[in-house]
């Protein structure tokens, strides 16, 4: 079985570039540490923190129909909804589902799905 990093995607709306020309598939890539760390240096985004999304699309959308190279202009381009999409996109395939467990209730025999949490939050010190 092979990890899968690329994710195809089709915008709602589409990108149209300055041709006029419409733009709908594309790739979006995994995000790496530096995808989310080096763009809180940017300037942008210190002063706008909501630049931060802006940059992060334009650094793992690797593919957007025939356009030759992703960056934030194209990025700020968007229609809302297409930056909507890819925002969401981002997120369903970059953050980690907390692992489940199957059980039973012994008494009862009720099925249900527990959230197993990496880290004993009620432990104490």
């Amino acid at each position: 079985m092979a990890f899968n990093t690329e994710y195809d995607f089709e915008l709602p709306r589409g990108y149209v570039d300055e041709n006029g020309n419409l733009h709908r598939r594309g790739v979006m890539r995994l995000a790496t540490a530096a995808d989310e760390i080096l763009p809180m240096r940017d300037q942008r985004v210190q002063q706008n923190p909501g630049y931060l999304s802006i940059i992060l699309l334009a650094r793992v959308v690797t593919k957007l129909g025939d356009v030759r190279a992703i960056d934030t202009r194209v990025i700020e381009r968007l229609f809302t909804a297409d930056l909507a999409y890819l925002q969401n996109l981002y997120r369903t395939i970059n953050e980690v589902e907390v692992p489940k467990v199957h059980a039973v209730c012994p008494k009862c025999d009720h099925e249900f799905d527990v959230n197993v949490s990496f880290l004993n939050e009620t432990a104490e010190a």
